[in-house]
């Protein structure tokens, strides 16, 4: 436990990803703020300023992977670690991911200590390495 509450913002499609990271990240003592697609995390994110962002990859309207690429454009959010995630385990995936931008991909579905452990590795660098 870092003792350091991280604001973390979690994109997802699905009501029960979205719940269950929210409550495995307050567990952990973080913000939370849930978004249920890419759009709804692009209003969000200004507002909010997360310091780290799981963002699923699929989604209607607008996938993790656009939304991933929009949010590394913006020079506010340039820096913000995004963690993809994802039912599928694919190295593709994995690769395609990398190149919007995300530093890391977790499969679903996640464990509270996977789910704690990435925020524990990226959160660190969102909080200027804190």
């Amino acid at each position: 436990m870092t003792g350091t509450a991280l604001r973390i913002l979690v994109v997802d499609d699905s009501n029960t990803i979205r719940r269950s990271a929210e409550i495995f990240l307050k567990q952990g003592g973080h913000e939370v703020m849930l978004a249920e697609d890419g759009f709804d995390a692009l209003a969000k994110i200004n507002d909010y300023q997360p310091n780290l962002v799981f963002c699923d990859i699929l989604m209607p309207r607008l996938d993790g992977y656009q939304t991933c690429a929009i949010i590394k454009r913006n020079t506010r959010f340039a820096e913000t670690p995004v963690v993809m995630l994802s039912s599928k385990d694919g190295v593709f995936d994995k690769a395609r991911g990398r190149m919007v931008g995300s530093q890391d991909y977790l499969t679903k579905p996640f464990t509270k200590d996977q789910l704690l452990q990435a925020v524990a590795q990226h959160g660190s660098a969102a909080h200027g390495g804190a």
